[in-house]
């Protein structure tokens, strides 16, 4: 049960008292006040945007949808929750995903416990009263004895990234802070700045739109076909009469997909893995990434053999050799860097009204009032640039709040200096906040998000449970807790290719960030076993008290 006084706001100076405030109602929040509120503990959400969706809210930009297949991005605590809802297609677009956020809102009823359009700006623990005091934008200021984060992994954007943005005559648009209401690109000249996965589904979409489309490319990327076939009643069925294997399954797997490694590559003669590079290739999904032969992660003449199928397939599309110099990846291996799923990308750059302006030997330098200048003096001039500049991801949901551990030791300045966490769940010194979706675990990237998330969450609400059942109060990962964690992972994902390369996987987009991988390497199988075995072990690593 809930208390009204949970979603009555407070008068201004007034001090609101609940056992635990979450940050975000993306998919992680949803589920984690679902699950609090079941303890009967007194909660509220703060999310920034207008609605629920976090991730799914705010990114609306055109083109944008899953790259998970839609029947496994789906919570699996609820048989009738999960068969309620009916996708059209295999990977939907973001309108529909944002539908199926609020049918979950609105099924749970879980919209009275969250607070939109609010920001938290500081977040406070107080060691004498074992508390956190949370104040946002609007005023509020909260006492909760848990502070659960549940912002997300990409939730803070890249958007002030060149000189002289505020000098453009044109508009500029991140494409994580898409306007609801659309922008109007028909008949412009429109730049995109950014070939990752966002910019990938912005430039195959708005292509054929624009008068003319400039798109400005540093980091080239291997890419995936996708194919999403429409969902009629008789693939609805089929989907959701497995939804006791794919609960079993899903959360078991490597990466959280419904599909895993199924192929050794000593064992294939050179003719059997071709075969085998073919069929998946052909299945239109990440399945060439996760689930072909996992030695392309570790061994280098592998991942030489695989990145060299890749590449071919997108010579042959692109055919022109000065597109391929700019889009095919020759320093770095297949699956190191997140594998985008597109939709006819390549061929766009055929188009008469498409210009692919290679930026990574000349850089743009700033943008000026008519466009974007690059370091060689062009300037290309512009009616509309897009952002798909990426985000400061794993920690920057975080560190662009005022937390406050133990001592007011700062979280900002603490990561500022070293990325470390206990096993993605706590920070050493920062006790009863409780996080998902932060460095060094599977969730800062390499998972089905929904497939971690709920494992994560699930976690997160059996501890405060175990908290507050034995009459105790706080939990905090032990120093020798997180510092043994994070040798495990260091040791774990040093021994893969993706330790030696950049890009955001180790924070290489932002400057300054320190260097570690984000993501938990060691499979997301092998990740809630051990989650599962420190709680049956009366969490050791954590301090209880």
């Amino acid at each position: 049960m809930t208390s009204a006084t949970q979603t009555t706001p407070p008068e201004t100076g007034e001090t609101l008292e609940l056992d635990a405030v979450i940050l975000g109602a993306g998919v992680a929040g949803l589920y984690q006040l679902h699950q609090l509120r079941q303890q009967g503990l007194r909660v509220l959400v703060f999310d920034r945007a207008g609605d629920v969706g976090g991730t799914w809210w705010w990114n609306r930009y055109p083109g944008a949808r899953f790259d998970s297949e839609a029947y496994i991005y789906q919570y699996l605590f609820d048989e009738d929750l999960y068969k309620g809802w009916s996708w059209s297609e295999k990977f939907p677009g973001q309108p529909e995903i944002e539908r199926w956020m609020r049918y979950v809102a609105d099924r749970l009823d879980l919209r009275r416990d969250i607070r939109f359009g609010t920001t938290v700006t500081s977040a406070h623990y107080d060691e004498d009263r074992g508390r956190w005091t949370i104040r946002t934008d609007r005023g509020d200021v909260v006492d909760a004895q848990f502070f659960v984060s549940c912002a997300g992994m990409l939730s803070a954007p890249l958007e002030d990234v060149f000189a002289g943005q505020a000098d453009f005559t044109g508009g500029i648009f991140h494409t994580s802070r898409w306007p609801a209401e659309g922008v109007e690109l028909a008949g412009k000249r429109v730049g995109v700045v950014g070939i990752g996965a966002t910019g990938i589904q912005v430039i195959q979409t708005v292509a054929e739109q624009v008068a003319q489309l400039t798109v400005f490319a540093r980091t080239p990327q291997y890419v995936l076909p996708m194919k999403s076939p429409a969902y009629g009643e008789a693939e609805q069925a089929a989907y959701k009469g497995r939804f006791d294997e794919l609960k079993s399954t899903i959360p078991h797997t490597f990466t959280g997909f419904e599909y895993d490694f199924e192929h050794v590559w000593a064992e294939c003669t050179p003719e059997q893995r071709r075969e085998v590079l073919e069929e998946i290739y052909a299945d239109g999904s990440l399945k060439l990434w996760l689930a072909g032969f996992g030695e392309m992660f570790f061994s280098q003449e592998v991942n030489d053999e695989i990145s060299g199928f890749v590449r071919e397939k997108m010579r042959v599309r692109l055919k022109d050799p000065r597109l391929i110099d700019v889009l095919v990846p020759t320093d770095y291996g297949f699956g190191t860097h997140r594998v985008p799923l597109e939709r006819s990308y390549l061929e766009v750059y055929h188009r008469e009204n498409v210009e692919l302006v290679g930026v990574r030997d000349n850089p743009i330098t700033r943008i000026v009032a008519s466009g974007i200048e690059l370091a060689d003096g062009t300037t290309h001039e512009l009616d509309v640039i897009v952002l798909a500049t990426g985000f400061d991801a794993g920690t920057g949901s975080l560190t662009r709040i005022d937390v406050r551990g133990r001592g007011e030791r700062s979280l900002t300045e603490d990561w500022g200096r070293d990325i470390r966490t206990m096993m993605g769940l706590q920070v050493h010194g920062y006790p009863n906040l409780l996080t998902t979706a932060v460095p060094l675990a599977p969730s800062a990237a390499l998972c089905n998000m929904t497939t971690c998330l709920q494992q994560q969450t699930e976690w997160i609400a059996d501890a405060i449970r175990h908290v507050r059942e034995r009459g105790l109060s706080t939990i905090e990962a032990t120093a020798e807790g997180e510092a043994a964690w994070v040798a495990h992972h260091d040791e774990t994902a040093g021994a893969t290719l993706i330790a030696n390369t950049t890009g955001w996987y180790l924070g290489s987009n932002v400057p300054g960030k320190p260097r570690r991988v984000l993501s938990y390497t060691g499979g997301v199988g092998t990740y809630r076993q051990k989650c599962d075995e420190v709680a049956r072990e009366g969490y050791p690593g954590f301090d209880i008290r």
